[in-house]
């Protein structure tokens, strides 16, 4: 093997880990805030479901991803992480406030507003990991 691999592998396995580990958490607190049970509705093949928390979790790993190719640390990735979290919860707030029925269309399956949701998920999630660099 590489000298230069082994060297880096440490690097890669914290990096790896720790977003990993800031996936689930944002995940796991996206599912308490929503109102709707996403995973249930998905294992029902609810498409407006897998769209919206889809959209999430896609436009929370972009600025994860940016953060990892930029940062010098991973307080940087930890910290920066967290933000994101916050911002994509702060966008679906948005999305429930222009989409007064949003539960109501992601139990019944209505795949419109979930498309926005996630299209709105993706763009803040885009904005934001172009502001994360450094």
């Amino acid at each position: 093997m590489p000298t230069h691999f082994l060297a880096t592998l440490p690097n890669f396995l914290a990096y790896l880990g720790t977003a990993i580990v800031l996936l689930v958490a944002f995940v796991a607190i996206y599912l308490y805030v929503t109102p709707y049970e996403e995973i249930k509705l998905i294992r029902a093949n609810n498409t407006a479901a897998a769209i919206s928390l889809s959209g999430a979790i896609l436009g929370f790993a972009m600025p994860i991803a940016n953060v990892i190719a930029h940062s010098d640390t991973l307080l940087d990735l930890a910290v920066w992480g967290v933000i994101a979290g916050i911002v994509q919860l702060l966008a679906w707030m948005l999305a429930r406030v222009a989409l007064p029925n949003l539960q109501e269309d992601i139990a019944a399956g209505r795949a419109a507003p979930a498309i926005l949701v996630a299209a709105l998920s993706l763009t803040v999630g885009l904005l934001n990991a172009a502001c994360m660099t450094y």
